[in-house]
């Protein structure tokens, strides 16, 4: 059900007074953008549409730079962003989640992602293991991960990808031996967004035999014994959020943290990462976004040959346009370029979506 919402939603934020037009402010500069992002939207979601891009620019925006530059998880910001709703946006609202549709969820990602793509792309991570465990749980389950969750007193992991299986995921190694009341996991994933710091680890293991159907999803807590984590992955972008391996070694999870059967932790996997990889997108839209505006604002100030440089290109590329300034940290495009390139490989390579949507038009 869409949002009965901003009642609900403007309860917790205060009601904003609506207006198509959408100013960011950012540190020092001020942008506001002829691309009306709120075209086709009901007044409710523009409403909070517009909460998300303040928010964005009042608590991001600023200190995107030095979270990059030092390599900071903002927990504070993110649990402010919780306290908007933004720690469960399609959680259901008896957990404590805001109950939004799906592209309820696309709209806020998207507008976040214009203060801070790294950040806003693990806030979506985050929600989309929240949505697993309140999707497929059981109630005891849901009641006891999902609301610090959705309040962000707990972070979560989604932990899908091994150093041996990225795109085919189906032929994940870590196993998990059934010993009494306890999965016993062993193995390791690769590239983990969050892991170390994050408190709930969504895994996918081994259960069963090879294939799609030996595969369970298991909730492993930070603090369980023989749980363990490598070294922090020096990364081109989304250095906001920490990556590392995430490692099993004889870790005793109980049984009644498996979310879902035995066996159904493939499906779960993809279900989430449908979910995912638009949200994941919608970061790369609000990425592009922000890169429009200030190149335009760029091109509208640099002058060469006694005009502005907008007279004199036309040229598809934002970093390309701001020409050697782009290639310069001062410059915010360059960190909206690092951030969002890695959109092409996670949750999915170019590649691969590009055969799932093969798939999908032929199926028609």
């Amino acid at each position: 059900m869409l949002w009965s919402g901003c009642r609900r939603f403007g309860a917790r934020l205060g009601c904003l007074p609506g207006g198509l037009r959408v100013l960011v402010q950012t540190g020092h500069r001020s942008l506001t953008s002829c691309i009306d992002p709120s075209m086709g939207l009901n007044e409710e979601q523009k409403e909070f549409q517009k909460v998300a891009f303040d928010f964005a620019a009042r608590e991001m925006a600023p200190n995107m730079a030095e979270w990059d530059q030092k390599e900071l998880f903002p927990v504070d910001v993110m649990r402010k962003a919780a306290q908007l709703g933004f720690g469960g946006v399609y959680i259901q609202t008896d957990v404590g989640g805001s109950g939004l549709s799906r592209l309820d969820t696309s709209v806020i990602f998207e507008a976040l992602a214009t203060g801070c793509t790294s950040t806003t792309a693990y806030i979506s991570i985050h929600n989309m293991c929240a949505w697993m465990i309140d999707s497929f749980g059981n109630e005891e389950q849901r009641h006891k991960f999902c609301p610090p969750l959705c309040t962000m007193e707990k972070f979560a992991s989604y932990c899908l990808t091994e150093p041996g299986s990225g795109s085919d995921a189906a032929s994940l190694l870590t196993s998990a031996k059934k010993q009494g009341d306890h999965y016993i996991l062993n193995g390791s994933k690769a590239f983990i967004s969050g892991a170390g710091e994050s408190d709930i680890y969504v895994v996918m293991c081994r259960t069963g035999g090879p294939g799609p159907k030996g595969i369970s999803c298991i909730v492993v807590e930070k603090g369980t014994p023989g749980l363990s984590f490598g070294k922090k992955e020096k990364k081109v972008g989304w250095n906001s959020q920490p990556t590392r391996a995430v490692i099993f070694e004889d870790c005793a999870v109980p049984v009644a943290n498996r979310i879902g059967s035995e066996g159904q932790g493939f499906l779960i996997a993809v279900r989430g990462l449908n979910g995912g990889r638009i949200n994941i997108a919608s970061c790369s839209l609000g990425a592009a976004h922000a890169s429009v505006i200030l190149t335009r604002d760029h091109l509208n100030v640099r002058k060469q040959f006694g005009e502005p440089l907008a007279s004199n290109q036309i040229c598809n590329q934002a970093l390309q346009m701001h020409g050697g300034y782009g290639y310069l940290k001062d410059y915010a495009v360059q960190q909206y370029v690092r951030d969002s390139r890695v959109h092409q490989i996670l949750e999915g390579s170019n590649e691969v979506m590009r055969i799932l949507i093969s798939r999908s038009l032929l199926q028609e």
